[in-house]
């Protein structure tokens, strides 16, 4: 495809794959992609493992998000030891609170959580901007954009480029949702539910409240997303802020088959291909829009590999 637009295939992977790696800012600028992706992909991947679909994770980034840019607003004055953790905490539990909407209405109601979660995220659009525009805005930004938050939100750096800690807490996030999914009692419950929802309420499993947990706990990831994007990275609230995020979290989550164990290496090769979007359009004239369709595609032939597998056991047996 890239050759029938009249651009050359070799020079565009070759600025996808190297712009991560060739200087510090693009390692950097990775790093920093990969903290919301993989963060949304895991709150779209813990749903998924109990059999329920987290398409919400856009407005559940944004809610937290607001909380965040609100608490870092309206609190600038306090010191950072106090500041930042409310912060951080605010858009987790903004985030938890906007997925809670949802698992409460399938729940209560039976309200399919795949189209409560897919409304929520048009609420949250208006959320911000309304926030942006109207309740703090700033006048001098000419876009729907917050005033900065206070220096005690902000994310701590490393190094230069700056590389902000919001890495580790992704990390440290990333690693305990592994432990917690392959190795506890809860984890296992919740696979269970996935697995064979009638076989685990036979052994005690309640799987109302399982399923209304794991959405919960996929929209606290998803706002804690958005807090770090706010402390690390904007330091205010942007419209538009939450760029493909929604779309990416969603496909690293299905390439990963629900694996949290895979997601986060998934992630970071999403991330290199994000990054190297831009530089393919600057060098090789490809419009970065492509990326997009390369990530469809793998995509596509991994959900069409299982198609042809299963057939083909069929045909075996």
């Amino acid at each position: 495809m890239i050759a029938l637009l009249g651009h050359s295939p070799v020079d565009a992977y070759r600025a996808i794959l190297t712009t991560s790696f060739k200087s510090s800012f693009g390692i950097v600028e990775t790093i920093h992609k990969w903290v919301p992706l993989v963060l949304l992909a895991l709150a779209f991947t813990i749903p998924l493992a109990a059999g329920k679909y987290n398409i919400g994770g856009e407005g559940q980034l944004l809610v937290g998000a607001t909380a965040s840019a609100a608490i870092g607003i309206v609190l600038a004055d306090l010191p950072l030891v106090a500041l930042l953790p409310l912060v951080l905490l605010g858009g987790l539990l903004a985030g938890s609170f906007f997925a809670w909407i949802a698992a409460w209405l399938m729940d209560r109601f039976g309200v399919n959580e795949i189209l409560s979660t897919v409304l929520l995220n048009f609420v949250s659009f208006g959320i911000v901007d309304y926030v942006a525009s109207e309740v703090w805005s700033d006048p001098a930004a000419g876009h729907p954009t917050t005033i900065p938050i206070g220096e005690g939100g902000l994310l701590p750096t490393v190094g230069r480029p700056p590389l902000h800690l919001g890495v580790v807490l992704a990390l440290i996030v990333a690693v305990a949702v592994i432990i917690v999914m392959r190795r506890t009692v809860p984890g296992y419950e919740l696979r269970a539910v996935g697995d064979n929802p009638r076989a685990a309420q036979v052994h005690g499993v309640r799987i109302g409240r399982i399923a209304v947990g794991s959405l919960v706990i996929g929209g606290a990831l998803a706002g804690l997303a958005g807090a770090i994007e706010v402390a690390g990275v904007h330091g205010k609230l942007i419209e538009g802020m939450q760029s493909n995020y929604l779309l990416l979290g969603i496909i690293i989550g299905l390439i990963a088959r629900g694996n949290v164990l895979v997601v986060p290496f998934v992630a970071f090769g999403i991330s290199v291909l994000e990054v190297g979007a831009s530089a393919m359009q600057r060098t090789a004239g490809v419009p970065s829009e492509m990326v997009l369709i390369v990530e469809a595609l793998i995509l596509l032939f991994l959900l069409f590999s299982d198609v042809v597998g299963a057939r083909l056991r069929r045909s075996s047996r």
